[in-house]
């Protein structure tokens, strides 16, 4: 038994030593292989989002509870079961499109950019460490959320907007675009880009650390289990680093739908009114809807992500 166990750990060991020398190998890659790289991150996230869409609504309206004033928060079930009375069941697909094209977009560079952002740090330093890996994803996140802010911010407009204008999402980037300009698509952009930067960070690097680290001490090798386990664990991290910035980026980019909201500047200004006003517990407002979409999510995605890229001919991540 215990020499089953230690050949198992030493083909493992081997099998991670052998993985960390061909790293250096995986990229670059041909074009038909970078297509379907960004396809099957893309494809991964946007299902995903179509799965735990319901639980994005939830987190924006539990984020916008008692706007600039303390008081007892309405907690996600009772949230829920409000939306569903006054607005049906339709409710929690408000704003579901613009979530999808955000996905296939955000979600294909978001995680498509890490593994040649890994490889430029294996190029320029020698080592892919988890110092690395972590501005890998950070530098991915940001970039992914800087070219698509304007569908986000269409997106959450659309999901606190029960009565949408005849013409969806057209109408509404229209209306945006006409009443408070161009500039109004960027609203929360800072805060959207470290949020972006701090969860794909945390999500890619803590689920490539986990799975390096159970493939070398397990008996686990490259399967659901190792999929599940690992994205598990990135979930939990994810949710809990980026909680309070989802929060910040929200305000900002509803600012104008509620008129209640204070003239936030900028990110700073938006955390300090928020705890100044409704107490530091607010920065963590919807924070139970975002560990119970983004930990599905998360594993959702990356068990899909590791399944397609397999149909694709691609290498793990």
């Amino acid at each position: 038994m215990d020499g089953g166990h230690s050949h198992s750990s030493s083909r493992n060991s081997d099998s991670f030593v052998v993985k960390v020398a061909e790293e250096k190998q995986k990229w670059p890659v041909s074009s038909s292989q970078m297509l379907s790289h960004f396809a099957t991150s893309g494809l991964s996230v946007a299902v995903a989002t179509a799965i735990t869409h319901p639980l994005d609504v939830l987190k924006v309206r539990l984020q916008m509870q008692l706007v600039g004033r303390r008081g007892p928060l309405t907690g996600m079930g009772q949230v829920a079961v409000q939306v569903l009375k006054k607005e049906g069941p339709k409710a929690l697909y408000l704003g579901l499109m613009p979530a999808l094209i955000r996905s296939v977009l955000y979600g294909g560079l978001r995680l498509g950019l890490y593994e040649p952002s890994k490889y430029a740090c294996n190029l320029a330093f020698g080592s892919t460490n988890i110092l690395l890996k972590i501005a890998s994803g950070a530098f991915s996140g940001a970039v992914a959320t800087a070219l698509t802010n304007p569908v986000e911010v269409l997106k959450v407009r659309l999901q606190m907007n029960a009565n949408q204008r005849q013409g969806g999402p057209m109408a509404e980037m229209r209306t945006i675009v006409s009443e408070e300009g161009i500039r109004a698509l960027w609203k929360g952009v800072g805060p959207a880009m470290v949020r972006a930067a701090a969860l794909t960070a945390s999500q890619l690097a803590t689920y490539d650390e986990t799975k390096q680290v159970l493939i070398r001490w397990t008996p686990l090798d490259e399967g659901f289990h190792l999929h599940l386990l690992s994205s598990t664990v990135a979930g939990t991290v994810s949710t809990l680093v980026t909680a309070p910035m989802d929060m910040i980026k929200t305000r900002l980019m509803l600012q104008r739908e509620s008129k209640i909201v204070g003239n936030y500047k900028n990110g700073f200004h938006c955390a300090y009114q928020v705890m100044l006003k409704e107490g530091p517990r607010a920065l963590y407002k919807g924070g139970f809807a975002i560990f119970a979409r983004l930990g599905p999510q998360t594993t959702i995605t990356f068990i899909l992500c590791e399944e397609l890229r397999k149909l694709a001919g691609l290498d793990a991540i």
